[in-house]
C-alpha cells in the first residue's frame, strides 16, 4: 500500500508538470508573436481549446523552487532538539506557504547541530549560513559569483567576485548599526553534480526572512531571468526588530547567472 501511494503521488507531481510546462509553452509561443490559431495548429487542438488551457495548470514559474514535494531544511539551535530560530522557522513557513500557493506540497526537516545534511536531493530547499553547516559551506565556496566570507574583523560579508564589491549587513556596523541584513539567494549545484538545490543564507537568521519575502514577490521575474540555472543574487532587507517581522525588501544585485550553467 505505501509503495502504492508513493507511485500515486509520483504521477500526480508528473501530470500537475505537464499542465505547467503546456502552459509555459503556450505563454512562450504568445510571447513571441504566434496567434491562438498558430498555437492551435502546433498543438493539433481547436482555438477554443487553447483559450481554455493557457490558464489551467500551475504557473510557469512554479519550476523555480521543484516540481515534486519540496524538503525545507532549517538549522536546529542548541537547547533542545528541534529547537529553531523563530527567524528561521519563519522563512521555512514562508517558502512552503509560496510552494502550496503554487500547488506543491511540502514538509519542514532539520539541519542537526553538526550541520551535516544531503544536498544530493531533488526538490530541495536549505535556510541556513556557512557557519552553521560546513556541507553548505563547502557548497558556497564553489559560487563562481559571489563569495560569502568573513572580514578580519570577524563580520560576514557577501562579495561579488567580478567587480569586487563587497556587501556588509547594516545592523553590523559598528558606527551607526540599522535594522537591516542581507542574504545569500541562489541556486547552487549539488556536490553529486546531478543537480541544484535552491539556498538562502542570511548574514542574521532575520535576513534569510528578508531572502524568502523577495522572493516570494519576485518569484516570476527570477524564473524570466534564471528560469532553474544556477545563479547567485544578494538581497537585503528592512525589518522590525522587536516583532521580527519583514519590512521592505529589495535586491542588491541583478541575479547573476553562473558561466556554463543550463
Amino acid at each position: 500500500m505505501r509503495e502504492a501511494a508513493k507511485l500515486m503521488n509520483e504521477l500526480q507531481d508528473a501530470v500537475k508538470e505537464t499542465a505547467r510546462m503546456r502552459r509555459e509553452s503556450i505563454q512562450w509561443l504568445r510571447d513571441h508573436g504566434r496567434s491562438m490559431a498558430d498555437v492551435a495548429r502546433v498543438m493539433g487542438v481547436s482555438r477554443a481549446r487553447v483559450a481554455q488551457l493557457k490558464d489551467s495548470g500551475p504557473a510557469p514559474e512554479r519550476a523555480f523552487l521543484g516540481i515534486g514535494r519540496l524538503s525545507v531544511a532549517v538549522p536546529e539551535r542548541p537547547g533542545g532538539r528541534r529547537l529553531v530560530a523563530r527567524a528561521d522557522a519563519a522563512t521555512g513557513q514562508t517558502v512552503l506557504s509560496l510552494a502550496s500557493s503554487l500547488g506543491l506540497a511540502g514538509e519542514l526537516e532539520y539541519i542537526p547541530l553538526s550541520g551535516e545534511i544531503d544536498l544530493n536531493r531533488d526538490d530541495l530547499v536549505v535556510i541556513c549560513g556557512p557557519k552553521t553547516s560546513p556541507v553548505t559551506a563547502e557548497a558556497l565556496q564553489r559560487d563562481p559569483q559571489l563569495d560569502f566570507h568573513q572580514l578580519p574583523d570577524e563580520r560576514w560579508a557577501i562579495t561579488e567576485r567580478g567587480s569586487g564589491e563587497t556587501h556588509v549587513s547594516p545592523s553590523d556596523d559598528p558606527d551607526d548599526p540599522r535594522h537591516q541584513d542581507i542574504a545569500f539567494l541562489g541556486r547552487l549545484p549539488r556536490p553529486d553534480a546531478r543537480g541544484t538545490f535552491l539556498y538562502i543564507a542570511g548574514v542574521h537568521a532575520i535576513g534569510s526572512l528578508g531572502a524568502s519575502r523577495y522572493l516570494t514577490d519576485h518569484l516570476a521575474e527570477l524564473y524570466d531571468a534564471v528560469g532553474t540555472a544556477p545563479f547567485s543574487m544578494v538581497i537585503t532587507s528592512e525589518y522590525d526588530p522587536e516583532a521580527e517581522e519583514i519590512l521592505a525588501t529589495r535586491a542588491l544585485t541583478a541575479p547573476l547567472r553562473h558561466p556554463g550553467g543550463e
